[in-house]
């Protein structure tokens, strides 16, 4: 993707990029070390300031550089994505650097761009990214893999993202992605917006 496609997202605004549930490539770099791995579990969790919350399981190098830097990011991949999506959520940045002596960076081509506000390698070619601070919370780290982290920094594909909301008439390519289970994703469809609908008033009772 070209960078001039790149927009900073308004932080107050950053929540809406996680806001309809796509999966997410979660990338963390520490003491020499990156890597980059698939994350189906993740959300906004507040606005303002914006937080987020990420599962990332006890057997992930991702996770040990997270927890080593104290920063992370997120990024959103989409439709044209797909099958890296899917590869780097089933290879382990661990053992392709114990058996081939790279990360998963140089063993995909991956080609990312410096962040704003963290360390983390920023892929290209996604439609959204967001630098984020680790919130340590050790208990619900270790119990229930659950990592939460204040957004700081935020940017998008201003051809699908603009003024807080998606629009991906005509970019069919950038389309974000929902995965469900064994390499099985949905992709995102038609944006629609409700109508007001006010609330039927009971009749009352003759007499």
């Amino acid at each position: 993707m070209n960078a001039s496609h790149r927009r900073p997202v308004p932080l107050n605004k950053a929540y809406r990029l996680l806001n309809h549930g796509p999966t997410v490539l979660v990338s963390a770099a520490h003491d020499g070390h990156r890597n980059i791995m698939a994350a189906a579990w993740a959300m906004p969790l507040d606005f303002d300031p914006p937080k987020v919350a990420v599962v990332l399981d006890k057997s992930t190098w991702t996770r040990v550089l997270l927890e080593g830097a104290g920063t992370f990011a997120l990024q959103v991949p989409t439709w044209a994505q797909l099958d890296l999506t899917d590869a780097l959520g089933n290879s382990s940045g661990r053992e392709i650097a114990e058996r081939d002596g790279h990360d998963k960076f140089a063993a995909y081509g991956l080609q990312t761009f410096a962040g704003v506000a963290t360390d983390a390698p920023l892929l290209e070619d996604c439609a959204a990214w967001l630098e984020c601070r680790l919130l340590p919370e050790p208990p619900i780290q270790q119990r229930y893999d659950l990592f939460l982290g204040e957004v700081i920094a935020a940017q998008a594909d201003a051809r699908v993202f603009a003024e807080g909301r998606w629009h991906f008439e005509g970019h069919d390519d950038l389309r974000t992605l929902h995965h469900v289970a064994g390499g099985h994703f949905i992709v995102d469809g038609e944006a629609v917006d409700a109508r007001p609908l006010a609330p039927v008033r009971p009749r009352l009772s003759p007499g």
